[in-house]
């Protein structure tokens, strides 16, 4: 008996050794793991060499992907890179021309001219006014899109953003007859004052500008639980259903819209911003009654911290 005690002494430390082993081992490759996460997540990951048992095989297997990853992130920077230098190239290129070619046609202006050269020059700038705003939000919309200028969402109150955007289409709205106003409201939310600023304007130079002469728009805000809402409302012709879904696209312009000056990119940027701030925006129109533009703009924090971080990850992976 006192043999087969000992013997089942040794053979539980035996296991109990082993079980051990496994256990600093396992804990070995995981915190392994961890250290690779964290080399990849800062950039700086190398590939090393790896035993083929089964947790090492995870581990190798993890090093492959990440050492893949890793690449295909540089590739990703450089490519932002090439882009962000594009871009600045474009802008700087343009500026100086589309510049002096509005400064001739004001001092073209200025001349004697016939009435149909007076037309031709009035066309001219306008050509030219267009095509600084086209280059302008290209601009803008490119250094969106591939992350080179980055918003920066903080919590504070939007009413003071809503009037400074007011502020700046009073003059056109009066010179239509159109009554341009902003209800007042206590909303807080996550947002980036600038970025934000740029998208309403975007709204309500689109419902200026499509509102007849003695129609309203308004601007309004209002908080819900997780988002605070934005509108710019008007009582212009309205937006067919079948137009509704494609107003947001690069580019696009409705039958209705075609005869009037723009571009067609204004609701495409303001659709960059709020989704580059964990927001969205919508329309709610029919033929006759009007349109709203809604802004939804998140008012917690962490649910914009959230979004950011689904949208890195679907850019990493």
């Amino acid at each position: 008996m006192t043999v087969l005690f000992l013997l089942s002494l040794a053979l539980a430390a035996l296991c109990a050794g082993a079980a051990l082993r496994e256990r600093r081992r396992a804990r070995r490759i995981l915190q392994s793991l961890d250290r690779m996460l964290d080399r990849a997540m800062t950039g700086d990951f190398t590939e090393d060499c790896f035993d083929e048992s089964l947790l090492s095989s995870v581990e190798s297997k993890m090093a492959h992907y990440l050492a893949a990853s890793t690449v295909s992130a540089r590739n990703l920077q450089e490519e932002k890179d090439r882009i962000k230098t594009l871009v600045a190239d474009i802008s700087h290129q343009t500026k100086t021309p589309i510049a002096n070619v509005l400064l001739y046609a004001q001092l073209l202006a200025e001349q004697e001219l016939s009435d149909e050269g007076r037309t031709c020059v009035a066309a001219l700038e306008g050509q030219a006014e267009k095509l600084r705003t086209l280059i302008e939000a290209l601009v803008k919309t490119a250094r969106l899109e591939t992350g080179i200028l980055a918003l920066h969402p903080v919590p504070a109150a939007i009413q003071p953003v809503l009037e400074d955007a007011v502020g700046q289409f009073l003059p056109r709205a009066a010179a239509k007859d159109i009554t341009l106003t902003c209800e007042p409201a206590d909303v807080h939310a996550v947002f980036d004052p600038k970025w934000t600023n740029e998208a309403v304007c975007n709204l309500i130079d689109n419902a200026v500008k499509y509102t007849p002469a003695g129609g309203t728009v308004t601007v309004r805000a209002a908080a819900y639980e997780l988002f605070c809402r934005i509108d710019v409302a008007d009582n212009g012709p309205g937006i067919p259903e079948a137009e509704q879904a494609r107003v947001f696209g690069r580019f696009y312009r409705g039958a209705a819209a075609r005869g009037d000056e723009g571009v067609g990119i204004g609701l495409y940027l303001t659709r960059q911003i709020a989704a580059g701030q964990g927001g969205y925006v919508k329309v709610a129109s029919a033929p006759g009654q009007g349109a709203t533009f809604s802004l939804f703009l998140p008012r917690d924090p962490n649910l914009a911290e959230l979004q950011d971080f689904r949208k890195n990850m679907e850019r990493f992976l």
